[in-house]
């Protein structure tokens, strides 16, 4: 008989032990928000709140690759931007060289002019941030990838840029165009004169045509981007659903635990003063 009685204190200190446990998780949460913090708690939930977990994670990778290649591609169009900016002013010096009122000081003023457009549109296209990291590939565009079975080309590369450009049928450089640009500056002889300026216009419609591509490029980060902070907030509502304390419930059910434990223990404590004898009998 004190065998099976020890047996039913020991039951009884066990499930005190659970309902404090149990009160203690709700507290928390109460004072987290958050139900869900062990498996125990709701395997299935628990399994579906990883799966979710390990879409974040992903989700945030291609969001990085997105910000990033958003800041390079800005960077490419505004060097572009920069670069027919250069361009159109250089239309303007070679077409005033054509004037034959200027003095030999206005021609030498245009040619260096000219010389600083050349090394200017040279580091444009050669530009690396801080870390290194080059405002146009080299070669081939570099492929980022942005989301499941999605890479993109975020840059043209500088030879795309700069090269193949075609003047009266012949594929020329911009830094070649600019140099003979400048030589036919310093010769003073309008026909070269007039073929440098050709020459220009043709290399200034060639990086138009590198500012739509680039755009192009832009643009498509930016939907994708939009696209992902979707899908990064949808998950985010479907993980706190999971996860999410009903504060109505877990309030309700912890202050029916505290009652329970407060009886329990009460009954355990006047169960505890009898002796012997009086449990035997």
């Amino acid at each position: 008989m004190v065998g099976i009685t020890n047996k039913t204190l020991l039951a009884e200190i066990r499930r005190q032990q659970q309902l404090s446990q149990d009160i203690v998780d709700g507290q928390t949460a109460i004072s987290t928000g958050k139900t869900l913090t062990k498996p125990s708690d709701n395997a299935l939930a628990w399994v579906q709140v990883s799966d979710i977990g390990r879409a974040q994670a992903q989700q945030a990778a291609w969001q990085s690759n997105v910000s990033t290649g958003a800041a390079r591609a800005n960077t490419a169009e505004a060097n572009l931007g920069e670069m027919n900016a250069l361009l159109t002013r250089a239309q303007e010096l070679m077409t005033r060289a054509r004037n034959g009122s200027l003095n030999t000081n206005d021609k030498t003023a245009i040619v260096q002019e000219m010389t600083t457009i050349r090394s200017t549109i040279d580091s444009l296209l050669n530009q690396e941030d801080y870390s290194g990291v080059p405002a146009f590939d080299d070669g081939q565009s570099v492929l980022v990838p942005v989301s499941r079975g999605l890479n993109l080309a975020v840059v043209g590369t500088r030879q795309e840029v700069s090269e193949g450009i075609m003047v009266n049928g012949t594929p020329m450089t911009l830094d070649a165009i600019l140099a003979q640009s400048i030589t036919a500056l310093q010769s003073g002889v309008d026909a070269d004169v007039a073929t440098a300026l050709d020459a220009i216009k043709a290399g200034q419609n060639h990086v138009v045509l590198e500012q739509t591509k680039q755009g192009v490029r832009s643009d498509r980060l930016d939907v994708i981007a939009t696209r992902l902070t979707d899908v990064d907030i949808d998950l985010k509502e479907r993980r706190d659903d999971l996860e999410a304390t009903d504060l109505t419930e877990v309030i309700s059910s912890v202050s029916a635990k505290l009652l329970q434990l407060d009886a329990a223990q009460s009954a355990f404590a006047r169960i505890n003063r009898q002796t012997l004898f009086d449990l035997i009998k």
